[in-house]
């Protein structure tokens, strides 16, 4: 199978390209390297060192003898996104392509615009090349469980039976996305679904929990394949924060009460999740949606987790909750399609013990202590975030 992967520098793209790649798919990424420019933006560095494309994509056919092609770009360039599909023809186009940070879209309104634009016109883009281009394409688009928020029911996979004054249908999971990165991916589902139902594309929405994890089988068998461990305030995951906080011998910083509860997916599972959707495509015409998640958790039972997996001391600072959430609510989420398919999950508590611990203990000098404190408030549309150059964010 061709299989296209969008966002392939990225935290999640460049482990699912390897991991694609090591399965025997013939494999191209494509990115404009943005997520690069957002650290020199922010003035922060993922924790591991990164190699650039040129290198990760040499070194992987040094170690495996299978080439990844690349392509240099941006999807919101419509002729470079059509251009690129027409070329190398893909039967699958995985898609990663877009800014992922909840706080990075709430810095002030030149960042929320940045995002929303950057996400919903490159994702307009790539469904219009395949429309033009093979509507035979599979398109696998990375969601977001944050599309959701927390409902007071429970979370189907993304399509809800209904019924209203005595009539029956079946429509989209009702939306209650948290900040205006997860509006821009509740819009990129509403047009996805429509070019489906209305061109009769075939799609798969995979609303992905909140990812952990550094290692995949590929990435380790050489340093220069090595993915993102991002630990800051900005696009930082909280247990990558407690894991670098208990290493350092910091306290676990929690926002609020830490009732909040989320669903957690190893990155080793992301990248399995991603080849079962490739490899068992929807059908013409289909929506598909899969809740990508293996376990929920809130946030003081993940900083439990933490403590209890490593072996010296940690304790639990409470910070003022910089976002606006319910501390307090209901998560009840169905997610049995990918199991269904195959997958076989990791659990958390495995993965600290096995990598993230040792992968934050020897890059431990790297640590810039100070990115990790919040600083985007999500009810000042102006926050005092650590910025380089503002023009970095609307361009």
């Amino acid at each position: 199978m061709r299989i296209l992967v969008l966002g392939g520098d990225g935290y999640l793209g460049w482990p699912t390209a390897l991991h694609l790649s090591d399965c025997g798919h013939e494999v191209a990424v494509a990115d404009n390297c943005a997520r690069r420019g957002y650290d020199h933006e922010l003035g922060v560095d993922s924790l591991v060192p990164i190699e650039s494309m040129q290198v990760r994509v040499d070194a992987w056919r040094e170690v495996s003898g299978r080439s990844i092609e690349w392509y240099f770009g941006d999807l919101v360039d419509a002729g470079f996104t059509t251009e690129m599909i027409r070329e190398f023809r893909p039967d699958t186009i995985v898609h990663f392509g877009e800014q992922r940070a909840a706080p990075y879209s709430m810095i002030d309104r030149a960042h929320a615009v940045y995002t929303q634009h950057n996400n919903v016109v490159g994702t307009l883009n790539v469904l219009f090349a395949i429309r033009e281009v093979d509507p035979e394409i599979h398109l696998v688009k990375l969601g977001t469980m944050g599309e959701y928020g927390t409902p007071n029911i429970d979370i189907e996979e993304g399509w809800l039976d209904v019924e209203h004054n005595g009539r029956r249908d079946r429509v989209l999971f009702p939306k209650k996305p948290g900040s205006f990165y997860h509006l821009s991916k509740v819009h990129d589902s509403h047009n996805i679904e429509f070019a489906c139902r209305v061109w009769g594309l075939r799609a798969t929405d995979l609303n992905q929990g909140v990812v952990y994890g550094q290692e995949t089988a590929q990435t380790v068998r050489d340093a220069r394949l090595a993915t993102r461990f991002d630990y800051d305030a900005v696009f930082g995951t909280v247990l990558n924060r407690f894991v670098i906080q208990a290493v350092l011998g910091h306290p676990l910083t929690v926002y609020g009460s830490g009732s909040q509860t989320r669903g957690l997916i190893d990155v080793r599972d992301t990248v399995e999740c991603i080849r079962l959707a490739s490899e068992s495509p929807a059908v013409a015409g289909e929506f598909r949606v899969f809740n990508q998640m293996t376990e929920s958790l809130s946030v003081a039972e993940i900083a439990k987790v933490v403590a209890g997996a490593f072996e010296g001391s940690a304790s639990v600072e409470q910070l003022d909750n910089p976002r606006v959430e319910q501390a307090e609510h209901y998560y009840n989420v169905r997610h049995t399609g990918l199991v269904e398919l195959g997958l076989q999950p990791h659990l958390l508590s495995e993965t600290l013990i096995e990598s993230l611990f040792r992968v934050a203990q020897r890059y431990r000098d790297r640590v810039d202590v100070a990115a990790m404190r919040p600083s985007v408030d999500w009810r000042a549309p102006s926050s005092p975030v650590r910025v380089r150059d503002d023009s970095a964010a609307q361009g």
